[in-house]
C-alpha cells in the first residue's frame, strides 16, 4: 500500500520527498449516542483508515490530493486565508486543523503537500472525518516539530467536527483514533476523558462490519434533534435532582423519576442514554472477565434500545442486525455509529465467518434490494508516523 502511494504521490507532486502517516478509522463496540449526555463510550481503532504522503513546500500553499476523490483533482489553498469555503469540499477538514493549530499558537509557517488515500468506505460511518483530521495533525505535528500532544490533536479535531464543519458531535470519533491500542478497546468516560484501556482479544471470534450501503450524512441526519430531545429531558430532570448529565444516572433512579420528564417520546431517549451508558461499563466487566456471551447479549440489547427508544437505525439496519443475530456462531450484534444508515457490527466465529457473510447478506438484498458489505476488523493502533 505505501509504496504504491509514493509512487502516486510522485506522480502528483512531482517529488519523492513525501513521508508516510497512517490515521485509523474507529468502530465503537457499545455506548451509542452516550457521548453528548455525559456518559461513557467503548471505542476501538481498527485497521481500514486513511494514509497521507507528505512534505512541507517552500511557500504558503496547502495543495491537497485524494485517491477517493481523483475526479476533483489538487484542491489548492493558502496559509493566508484558512477560511471554510464549501467548494474545497472534503479538504475542510485539514483545512480546519491546520486553522485551529495556528490559532492556538503553533508554528506553521510553510504551505504543504500531502496525498490522501482511505480505505474507509465513504459515508459508512467508520469516522472517515475524524480519522483525515487526526491524520492532518499527526502530518503537521510532524512536519513542524509542534510537539502538541495527542490529546491537544484529538480536541481539535472535535473542535473542527464542531465549529468548521458545523456537525454538533461528540469526542469519542477523534479520542479512539488519537488514542487507540492494538488489541485493546477505550473505555471513555466522556465527561472527564479518563479513560482505560481494556483487552480486547475475542479468541475464535471476530468483528465483522456489514455495511448497509445507505449514505448516511451526519450534518443532515437527526443527530441534532435527539441530541435536544436529551438535554429538554435532562433540564427537567433537574428541577429535582442534582445532575449535569443523564449519564451520572442509574437505570432505577432514572425509572423512579420520569415523572419529572412527563413526555412519552423525551423519557424514551433519556431512557436509552442511561441504560446504554450502564451497558457500557457492564461490557468492560464481561471483557476483562473474558465473558464473550454477557458481552454479545449487550451488543443485542444495545441495537434494541436504538431501534425502540432512541429511534435511529431504520429499516437497512434493523435487517442487517436481525439477520445476524440468528445466525450460527454469532454471540451480538448492533448497529454502531449515528445511525440511519452506515455500518452494523456483529461478533462472529471466524471459521464460521464466509457462510455468515453469505446467509446476512442474501437475507438483506433480498429485504432491501441492494447489497450490503462486509469487512473483518482488527483492533489496531492510534494515529502515527509509519
Amino acid at each position: 500500500m505505501e509504496s504504491q502511494l509514493q509512487k502516486t504521490y510522485t506522480t502528483i507532486f512531482n517529488s519523492d520527498e513525501g513521508q508516510a502517516y497512517f490515521a485509523p478509522g474507529r468502530i465503537n463496540l457499545i455506548g451509542e449516542h452516550t457521548d453528548y449526555n455525559g456518559g461513557h463510550v467503548f471505542p476501538a481503532a481498527i485497521t481500514i483508515g486513511t494514509y497521507g504522503i507528505a512534505e512541507k513546500r517552500t511557500d504558503k500553499k496547502v495543495r491537497l490530493y485524494s485517491e477517493n476523490f481523483s475526479e476533483l483533482g489538487i484542491i489548492e489553498f493558502s496559509l493566508d486565508d484558512l477560511s471554510y469555503q464549501k467548494e474545497h469540499d472534503w479538504t475542510n477538514y485539514p483545512k480546519g486543523m491546520i486553522r485551529y493549530l495556528i490559532e492556538q499558537g503553533f508554528s506553521i509557517d510553510q504551505g504543504m503537500n500531502i496525498l490522501f488515500y482511505g480505505t474507509i468506505p465513504n459515508g459508512a460511518g467508520l469516522s472517515s472525518s475524524a480519522s483525515i483530521e487526526l491524520l492532518t495533525g499527526v502530518i503537521v505535528n510532524d512536519l513542524f516539530d509542534l510537539n502538541a500532544d495527542m490529546l491537544d490533536l484529538v480536541k481539535t479535531g472535535k473542535r473542527v467536527e464542531n465549529e468548521f464543519i458545523g456537525v454538533n458531535s461528540g469526542i469519542m470519533d477523534q479520542f479512539a483514533i488519537g488514542m487507540g491500542k492494538k488489541d485493546q478497546a477505550i473505555l471513555l468516560d466522556t465527561n472527564t476523558l479518563s479513560y482505560d484501556l481494556v483487552p480486547a482479544v475475542f479468541g475464535e471470534y471476530v468483528v465483522a462490519i456489514m455495511n448497509t450501503n445507505k449514505r448516511r450524512e451526519l450534518a443532515d441526519s437527526k443527530y441534532n434533534e435527539r441530541r435536544a430531545e436529551c438535554e429538554e429531558a435532562l433540564k427537567r430532570l433537574q428541577a429535582q435532582l442534582k445532575i449535569d448529565a443523564l449519564g451520572e444516572l442509574d437505570e432505577q433512579t432514572f425509572e423512579d423519576n420520569t415523572q419529572l420528564i412527563d413526555d412519552e417520546t423525551l423519557i424514551k431517549r433519556a431512557r436509552h442514554a442511561v441504560t446504554e451508558n450502564q451497558r457500557t461499563l457492564k461490557a468492560k466487566k464481561a471483557l476483562q472477565n473474558g465473558d464473550l456471551t454477557a458481552f454479545g447479549k449487550l451488543l443485542n440489547a444495545s441495537h434494541r434500545s436504538l431501534q425502540l427508544d432512541y429511534e435511529v437505525t431504520g429499516v437497512e439496519l434493523d435487517t442487517l442486525v436481525e439477520a445476524a443475530q440468528k445466525q450460527p456462531g454469532v454471540l451480538g450484534a448492533r448497529m454502531t455509529g449515528a445511525g440511519f444508515g452506515g455500518c452494523a457490527i456483529a461478533l462472529v466465529k471466524e471459521d464460521v465467518l464466509d457462510t455468515f457473510i453469505e446467509a446476512v447478506g442474501q437475507e438483506y438484498s433480498e429485504k432491501i434490494g441492494y447489497t450490503a458489505d462486509f469487512y473483518k476488523a482488527h483492533i489496531d493502533d492510534g494515529a502515527r508516523k509509519l
